[in-house]
């Protein structure tokens, strides 16, 4: 068997404190200007990794708009405590939940610890995920795939599972999905997998509770090129110098051009609205 790949990779960066606040430039988390409406007024959202990148964008913009939030995150503190005083500046609560979702038990104890603190989840942002670059197929050892699928999908599978029994009428539960599940990836290849399974997932779940009729909607967002820790800490810097300018747009992504969104799908503005995947990806055309 190959020896545990060495590519960088958000978790092997994790260990230091602040990573987000170590980027150059810094990611935009949310847009200057925004106005908040109370369009999630006193909701409580759930967000996996939640502490930096999307994540945080998210739950900025979500407290903006009145909620409360509870952050998920492996064991990045320095990003975590950095999103919490920014959520908590919007004059909401923000919980930190430090959890590897590698294992079923920890995912147990976030819920727990979110309704304890919240008393209900309305929305659930299953935002977490790994990817490690690999040129051929045969780099891609066991040890690297088991682990792409526990945490980009399983650990999503276990925790809508554990979630949905608490949930109700007009809540919503928002997965990240990726361009790469609609174009693939060539050094990607077991990360698009999972990112493809995300997409059928949230199809099959969406069919399945609006069957049941149990209002809770189930949507996705693919995002294209967006700056965040995991992509300096997954790529090179030969890489990194063309990131983005593939698209339409010739640029990529901020953080904040893409919580918008998830603010959209988990909002009343979207209680029409289930089964679908909204693609923010700087103009790339995707049918599906």
């Amino acid at each position: 068997m190959n020896k545990y790949p060495k590519s960088p990779s958000i978790e092997v960066q994790a260990h230091q404190p602040g990573i987000q606040s170590q980027m150059h430039p810094q990611p935009e988390v949310i847009k200057p200007n925004y106005q908040g409406s109370n369009k999630l007024k006193d909701k409580v959202a759930l967000i996996t990794g939640g502490d930096s990148g999307i994540g945080r964008s998210i739950a900025v913009l979500f407290a903006r708009e009145g909620a409360d939030v509870a952050i998920c995150y492996l064991e990045e503190d320095g990003d975590a405590e950095e999103t919490k005083k920014m959520v908590e500046q919007e004059g909401r609560r923000c919980l930190l939940l430090k959890c590897d979702l590698q294992h079923h038990d920890e995912i147990s104890k976030i819920v727990e610890r979110t309704l304890q603190k919240f008393q209900t989840i309305n929305i659930l942002i299953n935002n977490a995920g790994v990817q490690y670059p690999q040129k051929h197929i045969t780099d891609i050892n066991t040890q690297q795939l088991f682990k792409t699928f526990e945490i980009n999908i399983l650990a999503m599978f276990y925790l809508t599972q554990m979630v949905i029994p608490y949930m109700k009428q007009g809540d919503a539960i928002i997965n990240t999905s990726s361009i790469t599940s609609y174009h693939g990836h060539d050094l990607l290849i077991d990360y698009a997998s999972t990112k493809g399974a995300i997409t059928s997932f949230t199809r099959s779940l969406s069919t399945n509770l609006l069957k049941n009729k149990t209002g809770i909607r189930v949507n996705a967002v693919a995002p294209g090129p967006i700056w965040t820790p995991l992509i300096p800490s997954s790529f090179d810097e030969e890489q990194l110098k063309d990131f983005g300018k593939t698209t339409p747009m010739g640029r990529m992504g901020q953080p904040s051009e893409v919580a918008p969104a998830y603010l959209f799908l988990a909002s009343d503005e979207a209680s029409y609205i289930s089964g679908q995947v909204i693609h923010v990806n700087g103009g790339s055309i995707i049918n599906g």
